[in-house]
C-alpha cells in the first residue's frame, strides 16, 4: 500500500533540502566564514553595521537576533576593533553602532570575499543557467521574506504607523493623475483606526514598514478596511491577500458580519485582487473625493 505524501511536507522538504546544499556551498558551516576568521553569525553582523549603520535595536529587528546574542556578538567586534557602540546623543538610552577605520577595511575584504564566492557558483553554469538562477533566487527570496512577515496591531498614530501611511500617500500622489492630498481628514481618520471600534496592522520585515492597513466601524455590524497598502517591491507574493485575509479577521473580532471598501479606478492591481477574494462591487457608499470603486463582502 502507498501512503501519499502531504503537499505541505512534501514543499518542507524541498526547503529543507535547499537549506542543507546551499550553506554547505556558501561556506555557512565553517568556523572561520569565507577565510575571513569569523564565523558567519559574527560576518553577517559586521556586513549589517558597515551596509547601514543603526542604534542596537534596528540591528536587533533586522537580523531577528535576542539581546543578548547580539550584545556578545557586539562585544566581540568590539573587542577585535572593528566596530564602535556609542549612546545616541538624541536620545541616551540608545546605542549607535558604527565601524571603525579596522572595521571598514574588514567590510571591504568580506564584501571581495563574498563577491568572489558567488562568482564561483555562477562559474561553471552557462548564461542561460545563470540567469535561470538568479531568476529563481530572486523569486524565493521575495517568498521567504513575505513568509517571515509579521502582522501587528498598533496605534494608528505611532511612529510605525505613520511611516507606512506615509508611503502610502505618496504612492497615490504619484499615481492618481491630479495626486493626492490627505489634507486634515488624515487625522480625523486615525482617529477612527483605534479601539475599541477600529484597529490599525502594520506588516514589518527586518524592522521596516512593508504594508498596512485598518478597519473602521461605519455601521451596525459594518466594517470598513482602509488604508491598505503593500510596498511595491514586496508585490506579486501574495502578501496583499494575507492581509486582506488578517484584516477581514480582525473586522470579525470587531463584531462585524461585513466589510467594505473602496479605491481609485488607477490601482487595477487592488480591484484585481479585490474580486479574486470575494469582494462585490457596490454603488457609492461614501463621500470620498478620490473613490471611484466600492466593494462589499459578507463576512458571515
Amino acid at each position: 500500500m502507498t501512503t501519499s505524501v502531504p503537499e505541505t511536507d512534501a514543499h518542507a522538504g524541498v526547503v529543507r533540502r535547499f537549506n542543507r546544499s546551499y550553506t554547505q556551498r556558501i561556506g555557512a558551516l565553517d568556523d572561520s566564514f569565507l577565510g575571513t576568521g569569523m564565523p558567519l553569525g559574527t560576518a553577517r553582523l559586521l556586513f549589517e553595521v558597515g551596509a547601514d549603520p543603526a542604534t542596537t535595536r534596528d540591528l536587533r529587528a533586522r537580523l531577528g537576533l535576542d539581546s543578548g546574542y547580539l550584545s556578545r556578538l557586539l562585544r566581540r567586534l568590539e573587542a577585535d576593533g572593528l566596530v564602535t557602540v556609542t549612546e545616541d546623543p538624541d536620545d541616551r538610552r540608545r546605542r549607535v553602532v558604527g565601524l571603525t577605520d579596522a572595521g571598514r577595511a574588514r567590510w571591504d575584504d568580506l564584501e571581495r570575499r563574498s563577491a568572489e564566492r558567488a562568482r564561483e557558483l555562477l562559474a561553471p553554469l552557462t548564461e542561460r543557467q545563470r540567469a535561470r538562477l538568479a531568476a529563481a533566487l530572486a523569486e524565493a527570496d521575495l517568498l521567504v521574506r513575505a513568509a517571515t512577515v509579521t502582522l501587528e496591531r498598533v496605534d494608528a498614530s505611532s511612529p510605525v504607523a505613520r511611516a507606512a501611511v506615509g508611503e502610502y500617500f505618496a504612492e497615490l500622489d504619484r499615481r492618481f493623475p491630479g495626486g493626492f492630498d490627505a489634507g486634515e481628514q488624515s487625522a480625523a481618520d486615525a482617529q477612527k483606526l483605534g479601539p475599541p471600534s477600529g484597529a490599525f496592522v502594520v506588516a514589518t520585515s527586518d524592522g521596516e514598514p512593508v504594508a498596512c492597513g485598518g478597519v473602521q466601524t461605519i455601521g451596525d455590524g459594518v466594517g470598513e478596511i482602509k488604508r491598505m497598502w503593500v510596498h511595491a517591491d514586496w508585490r506579486g507574493a501574495g502578501l496583499g491577500s494575507r492581509l486582506l485575509r488578517h484584516l477581514e479577521g480582525v473586522a470579525r473580532e470587531l463584531g462585524h458580519t461585513a466589510v467594505r471598501l473602496d479605491t481609485n479606478g488607477t490601482l487595477t492591481e487592488a480591484v484585481a485582487m479585490y474580486r479574486r477574494a470575494g469582494y462585490l462591487e457596490i454603488e457609492r457608499y461614501n463621500d470620498n473625493p478620490y473613490a471611484e470603486r466600492f466593494f462589499a463582502k459578507d463576512l458571515a
